[in-house]
């Protein structure tokens, strides 16, 4: 899929679609790409880039809730759980296994008891296959495998596996799947407002191309509001929020280097007022969360305070007392909204995860709430009742056949044959010109995209060097300008490669290299650079000083 905005645009403004969903994130790329299966004409369109919501500021991992069966939840850890296994397998390139390390305190949430009923019931419910079935340890046993974990009152650990996923790659992967399969979507395309026929049903919107400020209308019979944070504002817009509405609540995490937290086992933990939150390796660092604080403002930015990186340090000295983590151990930051659905009287951790489905008079079917590892069975869940609409004035769609279907990059014959996949298609990035530990980590990333990239390398290295940039990073930036959609620095540092998470150093030691060959690529004159320059500076700003510390004074000295 070679993506053109312009074509694109084209494509929006001269049909007529069968379903038009506002939002790029997980839910809605889902809905896109069910929808596109089935038979639908369908459109996408998002206000930011893909994924630049909720969807590129989760955790991280495609889980299956365990917390949840504490509340009761228990239709709901059926179901993602189950729904796990089918996102792997769906797309083992942006998911793995990931063992998870469970440890039990005297007076802790979890004692040996609840810690082994509950991940048996886990177990039953989310349908884990016998190899990756929970496992009960000593307290020797769980040191052993995490020496750092807090010694005293400790009894022992469970063990079970969880799926750490690149929850913004994956988001990509689902759309570019979507795309693949005839949906049109476009990330940068802001829905100024509503479009009703004569009788009153919403027939369509008014967009604006936040890139180029041109504005037009893209029609469809069905309308489907999957905006996360903002399906509220899309509800006012269509006068019917009322009844139930969203609550926001923030997540924060943070990175720190494996050289000052010398994590080897993704650990699931007690922090000291009784909340749980994850400790996971990846890629040499360790990153550490979440909070779970209502947050009224703006969710486009959500951002790390001082409050919230005391939260989690204090978290991990709790935990881990020999490390002795600081405020300068802290390499960068995420946060995010969860647009839950409002409970009065409820502390944000009890506020259910479930999603549900509003439609409204003008016919406007709006999806709230869920979780990122459901979101495929949320889509089938929204487009099931968009294909019974249209059943009613005689016109019929196929049922849904996402369950078995690999997402971009994913058709490598299932999990069990990616590690051979990966072997087998190395040896061409290598004859590309990529060294071999490169050629390995495309091939890990991109799944059966990995040939796409190699064949750039081939044709194209010396734009690299010209740009004065490692062929690894090059090839990324050109493969998500290419394919991707890929339309600023922050898109690519960010969402695309995840350098601004878990590797801060070269995105900034390479910031202006980037910017340069983005002008380069997109015909920027020197006030867009200047404005792209200033946008990338604020998002690395964001992830490295607290919200409350920030200052145009800071973002100048890092300019």
């Amino acid at each position: 899929m070679k993506t053109n905005r312009n074509l694109l645009k084209k494509q929006l403004k001269e049909n007529k679609f069968d379903m038009l969903v506002i939002g790029g994130g997980i839910t809605g790329a889902g809905i896109a790409l069910d929808a596109s299966m089935r038979g639908m004409k369908t459109a996408l369109v998002e206000m930011q880039d893909f994924s630049a919501g909720t969807s590129s500021r989760s955790t991280k991992l495609v889980h299956g809730g365990l917390r949840y069966l504490k509340q009761f939840e228990v239709k709901m850890v059926a179901e993602v759980g189950k729904e796990r296994a089918v996102v792997y397998e769906n797309g083992p390139h942006v998911t793995t296994p990931e063992w998870m390390l469970l440890p039990f305190h005297a007076g802790g949430t979890f004692g040996k008891f609840t810690t082994s009923i509950g991940l048996r019931v886990y177990d039953f419910l989310a349908g884990v296959k016998k190899k990756e079935r929970r496992k009960m340890f000593s307290k020797e046993q769980t040191l052993a495998y995490e020496p750092l974990v807090k010694q005293e009152g400790l009894k022992g650990g469970g063990y079970y596996v969880e799926y750490r996923t690149d929850d913004s790659r994956l988001t990509i992967e689902v759309m570019k799947e979507a795309i693949d399969k005839g949906a049109t979507a476009l990330n940068y395309t802001k829905v100024e407002k509503l479009l009703y026929n004569k009788e009153g049903k919403i027939n369509g919107v008014y967009v604006i191309d936040v890139l180029t400020g041109e504005t037009y209308s893209i029609f469809a019979d069905v309308v489907v509001n999957a905006a996360g944070p903002w399906v509220d504002s899309i509800r006012e817009k269509d006068g019917s929020k009322k009844g139930k509405t969203l609550q926001l609540t923030k997540g924060v995490h943070l990175v720190l280097d494996q050289s000052v937290f010398p994590l080897k086992q993704a650990i699931y933990f007690d922090t000291p007022d009784g909340r749980m939150v994850f400790a996971i390796p990846r890629d040499g660092k360790a990153y550490v969360g979440t909070t779970d604080t209502f947050y009224k403002e703006d969710p486009v930015n959500p951002a790390m305070t001082v409050k919230d990186r005391t939260y989690i340090l204090n978290a991990i000295n709790y935990m881990f007392p020999s490390v002795n983590v600081k405020e300068s151990d802290v390499e960068s930051s995420w946060a995010g909204v969860r647009p839950l659905i409002l409970e009065d009287g409820k502390d944000p951790s009890e506020i259910s995860r479930k999603d549900e489905i509003w439609e409204s008079q003008s016919g406007l079917v709006t999806i709230a709430g869920g979780k990122l590892t459901g979101y495929r069975k949320m889509a089938e869940t929204v487009v099931d009742l968009v294909s019974k609409k249209f059943a009613e004035s005689g016109k019929s769609f196929r049922e849904c056949e996402t369950k078995h279907l690999p997402v971009s990059g994913g058709k490598v014959g299932g999990s069990k044959h990616f590690e051979s996949y990966v072997a087998g298609i190395v040896p061409d990035g290598i004859n590309a010109g990529l060294a071999s530990d490169d050629a390995e980590a495309i091939a890990r990333m991109y799944g059966s995209n990995a040939p796409v990239i190699y064949q750039i390398v081939k044709e194209q290295k010396a734009a690299a060097q010209s740009f004065k940039m490692p062929v690894l990073l090059w090839a990324k930036i050109h493969y998500a300008m290419e394919h991707e959609l890929a339309m600023t620095p922050v898109d690519v540092l960010l969402r695309r490669t995840g350098l601004l998470l878990f590797g801060i150093g070269e995105a900034v030691q390479y910031k202006n290299e980037v910017l340069d060959y983005m002008a380069s690529y997109y015909g920027w004159d020197q006030e867009e650079q200047l404005y792209y320059k200033k946008q990338l500076e604020r998002e690395i700003l964001h992830a490295t000083v607290p919200a409350d510390l920030q200052s145009d004074q800071l973002l100048d000295n890092i300019m």
